[in-house]
Order: C-alpha cells, then structure tokens, then sequence
C-alpha cells in the first residue's frame, strides 16, 4: 500500500473523508424543566394569593380611584399592618405542624398589659419589651405544654386559654385602660413606631421579621422538621426528631411573635386596652389561610401568609371606600377564608 494511501489515524474520521466536523448537539431540555416553571410550581401558593391581592386592588382603585391613589390610605395601612404580621407568621408554622392556637389574642393583651405596667412604673421602654418578650415566651410555653404534654386539642386548649387570660385581665383592670402619654418621647418609641419620610417605622421592622421566619421556615433545620411534624409524626419520630419539643416550639413562636405585635399596638396608640388584640382573631386566620397555608399540615408559606395579611388589612378600607357598609367587612373575610380552603384542597392536593 502507498504512503498516499494510508488512512490518518490523527484525523477524525468525518475529516478523513472529506467531511466538515459538526459540533455536539445541544441537549434537550423539556420545558417542564425551565427555572421560571418551577418556581412558578414552588411557589403557586404565594403567587395565586398575590393575584388575588392585585386583582383586588384593582377592583378597589376602579370602584374608588380618588381614595386608593392618595398616599395617606397606605401610611394608614401600613401603620397597623405590622402588628397582624406579627403573629400571621408564627401562626404559619403552628398550622403546618398540624395543629391551631387561638390564644394569641390574648397573649397579645397579656403581654403588652406587662409592657404598659413597666413603662407606666417609670421604667425604660427597653426593659418593657424585654418583659412583654418573656411573657409572651412563657405562656407560648404554658399553651404548648397543656397541648403536647397534657394530651389536649390545641383548637379546646388554646380557645380556653383565651377565655382564661382574657378574663384574668378584665378582672384586675375592671375594664380600665393604661395611658402612656410620655412613651412618645423615648427612644424606643423612636427606633419602633416613628416615621421615616412618612412610612411607618414599624413596617421595616415587620418585613425584617417576616425574612427571617421565611429563612427560618426554608433555609433552617427547625423549618424542615416543622413540615416533618406536620407530614408525618411517626416518620419524624423515626428520624430522631423530638415531636413534642418541636410542636411546643411552634407554639412558643407564636408567644413571642403576639407579645411583639401587642407592645407594637401600644406603642402606635399610646394606650393600653383590655381587649387589646380581641379584633385580630379573624383578620389573622384569614391572612393565614388566604396566604396558602392548608390545614391538613405539613406544608405552608410564609411569604404568601404576609401576603394574605396585606389582602384582609386592605378588605375593611376597599369595602367602606367602594361605598358598602361596614357590616360587610366580616361577610367577606369569612367568605374568602372559605374560597381560599376549596382553592388549596384543589390547587395542592398533589403535595399530599
């Protein structure tokens, strides 16, 4: 055979022959495969509730443009939206551990009765909110136990514990309100409830709080065994993970998170009232369940929970606003808590 004739073995064979390389096929993708289709998937629950939100809003701004284009509806809005977020998101997590606390209210009361005693006794406003935190830390902890190691329905247990503070509270004050006039003039009333070129302090404040339970819920172990505990307890028990402890935890959450919203409500009124935190029961349970947060536990969002707190917080303003009576505002908060269950029964059946 001739040199000529001897095939190139440095040569690909396509070249050999006369024939161009061509470059390696890109690989296919399936579309379901794309970042924007799943994080629309991750994030259906938050995403439909903030649809909900703007098509709300919408509805509002037609039906009344001149009240929902002016800035003092939203610094109003914003003013008390904090206090709501303070306990929806706690809440969050208590639901997805598969239980419910309706004592928050009166935790909020009860703590935020502690804070108002501290500062109305001429002590700092710091050392008040330090003690209105360890209130409500411990009676997060009493509501856990009666519920995780008494054995009793957190729905009868936390309803009673209701009851019970409240009643306790009403009985010592008589009815009679705490005025805290010179909390205006302290520095923790500065940090927390001033404004900043007219947004409400508070409102940072909620947000940092609503990020850090968002991470905490996500990003971190606790989180991950919350939805666990709610899933499945006795595949958690199998894991190693403490059931007990963490469905106490929950509730201890929710504690702390009423006993900030409570000394927030005192610090924006400057009063303390018996019933304080009475009104936020139902707002909250419906900011809960309308932000994506099922009640068959074991998955929830935070985000879409603060969400749905901005939708409830707008529902009393966009009805009065569109010219319907206040008596409606009750009407239609039970009646989205109501859509939005059928909506997540449907919508995320296939997580269960």
């Amino acid at each position: 055979m001739s040199k000529a004739m001897e095939p190139d073995l440095q040569t690909p064979l396509g070249r050999a022959s006369g024939q161009v390389a061509k470059k390696p096929a890109k690989e296919w993708s399936h579309p379901s495969n794309h970042w924007l289709r799943g994080f629309v998937i991750d994030n259906r629950a938050s995403l439909g509730t903030l649809a909900v939100f703007i098509v709300m809003m919408a509805v509002f701004i037609i039906a009344n443009p001149t009240v929902f284009t002016t800035w003092y509806l939203y610094s109003s809005v914003l003013t008390t939206l904090p206090v709501a977020l303070f306990v929806v998101v706690p809440l969050v997590f208590v639901v997805t551990c598969g239980e419910i606390d309706l004592s928050f209210p009166a935790t909020m009361g009860f703590a935020s009765w502690v804070f108002a005693l501290v500062v109305q006794a001429g002590y700092d406003p710091f050392l008040g909110i330090a003690a209105a935190l360890l209130t409500g830390t411990l009676l997060g902890f009493l509501v856990g136990s009666l519920v995780v190691y008494g054995g009793l329905s957190s729905l009868i247990a936390t309803l009673g514990m209701n009851f019970l503070l409240r009643g306790l509270i009403q009985i010592i004050n008589e009815g009679k309100s705490t005025a805290l006039t010179g909390l205006a003039d302290s520095s923790a009333y500065k940090i927390f409830s001033s404004q900043v070129w007219g947004i409400p302090v508070q409102i940072f404040w909620a947000i940092a709080f609503v990020v850090f339970s968002a991470l905490l819920y996500n990003r971190h172990r606790f989180g991950a065994q919350v939805k666990v505990v709610g899933d499945n307890p006795d595949s958690a028990r199998q894991m190693g993970i403490d059931v007990k402890w963490v469905r106490v935890k929950v509730f201890v959450f929710v504690g702390i998170g009423a006993a900030i919203a409570g000394t927030f409500s005192v610090m924006i009124n400057f009063t303390w009232w018996p019933t304080a935190g009475d009104g936020y029961l139902l707002p909250v349970l419906a900011s809960v369940f309308v932000g994506g947060t099922p009640t068959w536990g074991g998955i929830g969002t935070v985000v879409g929970g603060a969400i749905g707190a901005v939708t409830v917080s707008f529902i009393q303003t966009g009805v009065v606003a569109a010219g319907l009576s206040g008596f409606y505002v009750q009407f239609f908060n039970g009646l989205i808590i109501i859509l939005s269950l059928l909506g997540h029964k449907w919508n995320q059946a296939r997580y269960r």
